[in-house]
Formats: C-alpha cells, structure tokens, sequence
C-alpha cells in the first residue's frame, strides 16, 4: 500500500498517522481508513472518462461506512446499492437520489418503493419477474420506474468463482439470449420507463479482457435496441476493477476506461461504472494484536485478537492479505500461521506466512483491508464489533464506535413462549 510508510523511528504510518497510536487510542481490532487515499482513487475513476458524459456510482457494498460515503459525496460520487440499507446510507451521506442506481438480484417490493419515493436514477433489473413486480410497485406509487435490464453477457471474468457474476450459470443478469425479449417486455410495461442497459462481470479483475469483452458485447446490444426504437441514455458497465493485495498487477484506472470506451464503440450515452474495490481497498488497515503463540508439530500459530468475523476473506475465498508488524522489529522470520480467537478451524487471516516472528503483544498491520473487511464483518461468537477510525490531514477521528455486550442483545426479548 502506497498509503503506508514508516517513519524515522521505524513506525508504520497510515498517511503520516502512527498505526500505533491509533491502536493505543481505540483499541483492537480496529480499522482505520485513510481519506485521501480515497480521494485519489474517486478522482483517478472520474478523469478515466473525462470528455464523455459520466456517472462514477461507488459501490456501497464495498465499504459502506457513513464516513466513506461522506467523503465521496463530496467528491461528487454517486452510488451503487443493493438493498434498501444501503439506499438508506448512501442518501444519508448526501449522494444525491439522481445518481443512485440499485442493483442485486433480491430487491423485495417495499426496497422498490423507497427508492421510487427518492427518486433514483434506475433500477438494474435482473429477471422478467423482478421487472413485473417493478411495474406493480411503481403504479401503486403512482409513478413510472426508470430501468435498465443488466445482460448476464456470459463472460469469463478470470476470477475467484463466487465474485464471478457474468456467466451464464451465474445467476445475476439476463441470458444474452433473451435479451430482446426482455426489452420488448418492458416496452409494453405502461409504469416502466426503459432508460439503460447494464452489465456486471465480476469482482478483483486484474486484466481487461473480460471488461472489453462484456462492452463490446453491451455495445452492440445497445445499437441494436437503438435500432428497434428503444431510446437508451445510460449504459452501466458495472465495476470490478481489481487492486494488488500479492503479486497482481491490475490496469490502472485510465487503461480501464480507454479500454472499454473504445470497446463501446460509437454509443451516445452516459456511462455509468461501479468501482468499489478499487476506490477503497488499499485505503483501509485492519490492526490487530498478538494474544498468544503455539507450536503444534511443524506449524507455528500467531493468535491475534481479530478474527473471520472481523476480515472474513481469507476464510471465505483464501484470499491473501498482506501482514506487517506496526513496529520496525528485528526478529528471525518464521512460517506462522496467523489465526483468530473463533471457534472454527477456518478462522485465519494467513496461513504459512513467512514473517517476522511474532510474539504475544505485538501489534500487526493486515494490508488491503478498506474493502470488504467491515462491511463483510459479525458478530459470531458473540464477538461485538470493532471500531472504525478514519485519517485525514494528519489527523485521526473515531467513525464508528466498537461494538458493545449490549449491542450483541439489542433487539432481543427475554421470555418466555
């Protein structure tokens, strides 16, 4: 992480803030977040488009702490939600309704209402049915819903298979081949108003092929729904641009949007992208404390303090997060397995990482933690919550406070049935 440096005694700095000392501050775990690291990466976003109309939609679901959306709401940001929470988030950190657009397979009837009520700009229908119920939804409300219809465009995104979303046995999208259809379904619809067509390949992308393959695929779907008379202003390539965590090289942003401007060909609309990851994944650290250590055969374990319920991506996919200790420490490296306090076997952040030998109380850095770390975290083991710290200029401040046992029982009622 370029966000990250050390300073003359050897500390590990996030944007010039100690990492120690927001640790000593607000406990462990925590997560801390480096404002203009995001700031950058929005602004690298937006100028890979600049001399064609735009709409850079952040996807909530990457990081969707009300402090993020603050910070790119300013910056002019809109989003990408998928739940009526997230629509919720997003308009309270003042991203205008206009530049929303709601994704996900799931949207319930009352998700639906909400966002005809804010007013956003369009719904990314995934199914015939989803597409009726929108109907219903918006006479009922008295208003018409503004739609695209996002093409499964049967894309092999080259990635880890469960963020691989643009296949045709994904089940995210419309089958290219039923496409036509869709749209003249629509057309018939009298409370949906057809406005775009979208697609979405995956998560962690780190070439463009699949990228270029879907939009020149949505291209061409988009001049022939022109041609039967469909009047199309938006076309929303979704998002999925990777970041590096190991050894990946991912383009940057301006190669992404050369690439699939040029694969769009000559359509005349606003292009709408999704970029989650790469705004805020290598914004973020996830500080964690050593508890303990333990020799087990020939494996040697780091218990830390945060858990698969805090950073659940290396269980989940295998993923790789980078891992330093906060101090400069001369120690002897070692293979260690890096594992939390959970009660599963699955319940680590690295395994047979070869690192500086830790010891109990050492405070540990894991890397590329901004996206999909909080916002994928629980409270399994009835485990509260950490707390979010957010740096800027210098400074650091408390964005979300960690968990409490009365958090854990809010909600709950004591009796008896």
């Amino acid at each position: 992480m370029d966000e990250l440096r050390r300073d003359a005694s050897g500390i590990l700095c996030l944007e010039g803030v100690p990492l120690d000392e927001i640790a000593d501050r607000y406990g462990t775990p925590v997560y801390a977040y480096g404002r203009a690291a995001i700031a950058a990466a929005y602004r690298d976003a937006d100028a890979a488009f600049e001399g064609r109309p735009h709409t850079i939609c952040y996807a909530v679901k990457a990081n969707p702490n009300g402090a993020v959306l603050r910070a790119l709401a300013e910056l002019g940001a809109g989003a990408d939600i998928v739940s009526g929470g997230e629509l919720y988030r997003a308009l309270r950190a003042g991203i205008p309704p206009e530049r929303i657009v709601f994704s996900g397979v799931g949207k319930s009837r009352r998700e639906m209402a909400e966002a005809l009520r804010a007013g956003i700009l369009m719904f990314n229908v995934e199914t015939f049915t989803e597409l009726e119920a929108l109907d219903e939804t918006a006479r009922a409300a008295g208003t018409r819903a503004p739609v695209a219809l996002r093409v499964n465009p049967d894309v092999d995104a080259r990635t880890h298979p469960y963020v691989a979303t643009g296949l045709r046995s994904s089940k995210f999208g419309i089958r290219h081949d039923r496409v036509l259809e869709g749209y003249e379904r629509a057309r018939r619809l009298p409370n949906v108003d057809v406005i775009g067509i979208s697609c979405h390949v995956g998560s962690q992308l780190v070439s463009l092929g699949p990228f270029t393959e879907a939009a020149r695929h949505v291209g061409a779907l988009t001049r022939e729904l022109v041609s039967a008379g469909f009047d199309l202003r938006v076309v929303d390539l979704g998002g999925g641009l990777g970041i590096r965590y190991d050894e990946e090289t991912p383009p940057a942003a301006a190669e992404y949007g050369r690439a699939v401007s040029e694969a769009l060909g000559g359509v005349d609309a606003c292009i709408v992208v999704e970029p989650g990851r790469s705004i805020v994944g290598n914004a973020g650290v996830l500080l964690t404390r050593a508890l303990y250590t333990k020799k087990a055969d020939d494996a040697r374990f780091a218990v830390v303090d945060a858990g698969m319920n805090d950073l659940l991506r290396p269980s989940l996919y295998g993923s790789f997060h980078g891992i330093e200790h906060v101090a400069a420490i001369e120690r002897e490296a070692e293979t260690t397995d890096v594992v939390g306090p959970i009660c599963e076997t699955g319940d680590f952040l690295a395994k047979k990482r070869t690192m500086t030998r830790v010891v109990a109380g050492d405070l540990l850095a894991v890397l590329g933690a901004g996206a999909y770390g909080f916002a994928m975290a629980s409270t399994y083991n009835s485990r509260p919550l950490a707390a979010e710290v957010m740096v800027r200029d210098g400074r650091h401040r408390l964005v979300r406070e960690r968990g409490t046992y009365e958090d854990l029982v809010r909600g709950e009622v004591l009796a008896e049935i």
